[in-house]
């Protein structure tokens, strides 16, 4: 369906003091934040920079903050625009009766932002829950994507951790992710999973996410995410479909999703190039400008520079 045809459900405006502008310490605008309605969900949607669009996508857990540093890079070249999920973040946290909270939903919203700001195409950056829904979009409407990164990207049935295991058994899963998640479980979650064993990753970062979770409808969201994205056979389905030029970036100690499923995703979109860096889970916040640099190099089109991963060439196609 081409991005015209797009029903234009999206109420892009501005709303009272939730709205604001950041500046950097050179007192130049940084980005606007705004509050947007796409298939009829409110969205936190931050604007950032001008130059060739660069939708955002964060996982879970997170919202559009992940990418601030990111944004601070790239903003000087690029339009880069991150907004927070339906149930994450500043967003509205709809109930399940009226939001599905699955990969499709999730990919329908963000078809539904491009038709409402009038973005026309645009490179899509997805980390984890948002690679998934960022190749959804590129296979669904792929009018609507450039260019396409995945990120430590949810696509393959891989091991959960013992945390999200218990959250996800019944009746007792619930309780334990909306009642017992404090934020020590938090904070050990993110530093022993998500977060390589570089020190120096700030614990301020993590508590700002925390406080953004700690909600009873967020924590709730955030289940049904869960539940709703654990079988993956959907996703990965879905890889043969894309058509735009893909990068694949992937820590080298994560955890959560280990590289060897970032080199299996690689080969299995035609053509995709393969990053990997020193990080875990989470590249653009341990390294954001090592990140940046090589993003930027993808989105111009550029040729890698040399293989630093001792693992793979950065943008060199896998076997088909």
């Amino acid at each position: 369906m081409a991005a015209s045809r797009l029903r234009p459900t999206t109420d892009l405006h501005t709303v009272g003091p939730d709205a604001e502008r950041v500046t950097d310490t050179s007192g130049i605008a940084r980005s606007t934040h705004r509050d947007i309605k796409a298939n009829g969900v409110r969205l936190r949607v931050a604007l950032s920079g001008t130059g060739p669009p660069v939708v955002l996508l964060h996982g879970l857990f997170t919202h559009h903050g992940t990418w601030d540093a990111v944004v601070d890079e790239m903003s000087s070249e690029f339009r880069l625009i991150a907004l927070d999920f339906p149930g994450f973040g500043e967003s509205e946290k709809p109930p399940e009766s009226r939001f599905a909270y699955d990969v499709g939903a999730f990919a329908e919203v963000v078809a539904d932002l491009f038709a409402g700001l009038d973005i026309g195409r645009a490179a899509v950056v997805g980390h984890a829950l948002g690679g998934a829904v960022a190749l959804a979009l590129a296979a669904r409407h792929p009018e609507l994507v450039s260019r396409l990164v995945l990120v430590d990207s949810v696509c393959f049935d891989a091991p959960l951790d013992l945390r999200r295991r218990i959250a996800l058994f019944p009746l007792v899963g619930g309780f334990v992710l909306k009642q017992l998640w404090g934020r020590a479980t938090f904070r050990s979650f993110f530093r022993s999973d998500v977060l390589s064993n570089r020190p120096g990753y700030p614990v301020e970062r993590i508590d700002g996410y925390y406080e953004k979770f700690n909600d009873p409808a967020a924590r709730g969201s955030a289940l049904a995410t869960l539940r709703a994205t654990r079988d993956t056979r959907t996703i990965e389905a879905q890889t043969d479909r894309v058509k735009a030029p893909t990068l694949v970036v992937w820590g080298r100690a994560d955890r959560l999703v280990p590289a060897r499923f970032g080199q299996r995703l690689s080969r299995q979109i035609r053509g995709a190039g393969f990053e990997l860096m020193d990080t875990g889970h989470a590249p653009h916040e341990e390294r954001p400008a090592e990140f940046a640099a090589i993003l930027g190099r993808f989105l111009r089109a550029e040729r890698p520079s040399g293989d630093r991963s001792g693992l793979s060439l950065g943008s060199t196609p896998g076997p088909r």
